[in-house]
Order: C-alpha cells, then structure tokens, then sequence
C-alpha cells in the first residue's frame, strides 16, 4: 500500500538512498533539506523537494502523511566538540521542533537516524542496546538527548517511534555515495589515495588489542541500511521507542580495509604510522540481534570487497563529473 513519508536531510548520504528506496517500493517522498551540507542532486527523480530548515518542519507537515524519516543532523564529531552549540541547535532544537510539528499534525510514526556514538567507550563488545550510553562527545550527546526525547514523546503522546544506531555506513547505491566536506570516513579516505588525490593514508595505532594491532570497525552497506528503515516503518508500534542497532555484527580493521582497496582498485595505498587518537576504542561491533528479531532484518551485503567495489564505483563516476 503506498504512502506518504516526510524524508528530513534527504539530499545527503544516507537519507537520499532511503529516499530512492521508499520510492522504488512505490511510495511518495517529500525531502526536507536546507542543503547545508546535503546536496540537490542526491534527491532521487520522482520526491517533492523542499529546500528548509526542519526548524521549521510545521509549515510543510500536516495530516496528509503517514509518516517522518529524520536524518536532518550535524553530524562531525570534531566541529561538535569545537561547536558544541552547533550541534544543540540543530540536533536537539531541530528534532524538538519536528516532534512538536508532528504532534499538531498528528502524524504519528517516526524513524530516526541515531548513532553508535551514543554508547561512547564500550564495556563489551558486541554491543548491544542494553549496554550502558556514555558519549564521548556532543555529537553523541545530542542524538541521545533526542532518543531521551523520543522516549518521551512515545510514552506522552502515543508516538511509534524507532530509533537505528548505526555504525559505519559505506557503500553506493546508484548515484548516490559519500561525499562529506571535510571527509572523515575511512573508505572514501583510502579510496582518494587509490585515485591519487592524497598521497597517503594515516593509520592512527597499530598497537592495539587486536589482530594486527589496528582498530576494528563493522561496516554496513547504505543500502543494507535503507532496507532496515523500511522495516522500521513497518515495525512501529504506538506508545514504543524502539531502539535498534544496526551492523553487520563483525569486524574489519584498518589494515584489513587498506589492503581491500589495494586489491579492488589495483593502485597502490601508502600508508603512515601515527599515534593513537585519544577517545579511539580497539574495537567498536554492534550486535544486531534486535534489529533481527524485532525488524525482520538480515544485511545481504556484508562482503567489504564489494562494500568497497561500490564506493569505488561512486568515486569513479564522480571523477568524470568534475
């Protein structure tokens, strides 16, 4: 049965390629972007395109959908811990704003885009959503308030809410790809050095806890992702804050995604020891089991060659657009 989703912060990564996924099972779209760091061609051909602030979500929502997606967020844990106000204004005044808008219009099932970070240093691995939330930073800190608020909303209002922590997404789908200004992700890091557009990649640590002595992160692919948010739609229940993480419950080091680019794009990645980061955890695996059980969800595309084929792929075309 067809829809009607509100998509915040639809013209960046993860949230058009959830877009293109809601329309491609035939749903209508409307993406809600400021363009901040989004961008208008990563709105898939087919959504509503409304150029503005969630802040200001009450102008556009009314009864007419069913449901809201929310990925409107700062999301760099460097500028937030530089700009903490930043990411209180944006992450928490805006989702304050869009819950209050969805009240009025009585639009009464969310999917919010949380993250990993809410846990901050973990106590086991892998984590689960019991385990204790302690963020590191102010980007973590205010995606848990939102969670807090959320709850909330649920428990007050009748909300059907869902909340996915994610890991590390990578991966293409499409057209569509990682393109963050300044880049901080791995993948895309390593892949700029295969294309010669760095001339190396810093491998921060190599004397931990693990098997060859680099951090270990789990990947999943953004289209993985996109899929567990439809799910999420459908696994709402009103009055519930489910929270769910989402990963591929195994992990990948530095040196293991290093050499899978080597072997992918045939080009050479020089690497350069430094020293660790302060705040880096050995080893960051979610365990999904929740997401299993609760959303009828297993990732398909847990391969990280072809993780990285994809972002490949999406690097390459975006090399014969500039």
């Amino acid at each position: 049965m067809s829809k009607k989703y509100l998509v915040t912060g639809g013209a960046g990564y993860i949230g058009g390629v959830v877009a293109t996924h809601l329309l491609e099972v035939g749903h209508e779209v409307t993406v809600l972007d400021d363009l901040s760091t989004g961008f208008r061609e990563a709105v898939p051909a087919g959504a509503e395109f409304i150029e503005g602030r969630v802040q200001d979500a009450a102008e556009w929502l009314d009864s007419s959908y069913d449901g809201v997606l929310h990925f409107a967020a700062s999301s760099q844990v460097a500028e937030s811990v530089a700009k903490p106000e930043k990411y209180w204004e944006n992450n928490v005044g805006g989702s304050l704003a869009l819950l209050g808008a969805m009240r009025a219009a009585g639009v009464r099932t969310l999917v919010f885009s949380s993250t990993a970070a809410t846990y901050g240093e973990p106590v086991s691995t892998p984590i689960t959503e019991t385990d204790p939330t302690a963020p590191a930073n102010p980007y973590g800190a205010s995606k848990l308030a939102v969670d807090h608020m959320i709850a909330g909303e649920c428990a007050a209002h009748g909300l059907a809410a869902v909340s996915l922590r994610y890991f590390n997404v990578a991966g293409a789908y499409g057209s569509a790809g990682e393109r963050h200004d300044p880049e901080s992700h791995l993948i895309p890091l390593v892949l700029q050095v295969a294309a010669g557009k760095r001339e190396f990649i810093s491998v921060y640590g190599e004397d931990y806890p693990t098997p060859d002595g680099t951090c270990v992160r789990d990947y999943i692919h953004v289209a993985d992702l996109a899929d567990a948010h439809l799910s999420a739609l459908e696994a709402a229940v009103k009055g519930e804050h489910l929270v769910c993480n989402l990963g591929n419950g195994s992990g990948f080091s530095v040196r293991e995604v290093i050499e899978t680019v080597r072997k992918v794009t045939g080009h050479p990645v020089p690497e350069v020891v430094a020293g660790r980061r302060d705040g880096d955890p050995a080893v960051l695996v979610a365990s999904a089991e929740t997401a299993r059980t609760r959303l009828g969800w297993t990732p398909t595309r847990s391969d990280l060659g072809d993780i990285v084929a994809d972002a490949w792929a999406f690097a390459r075309r975006e090399e014969t657009r500039e």
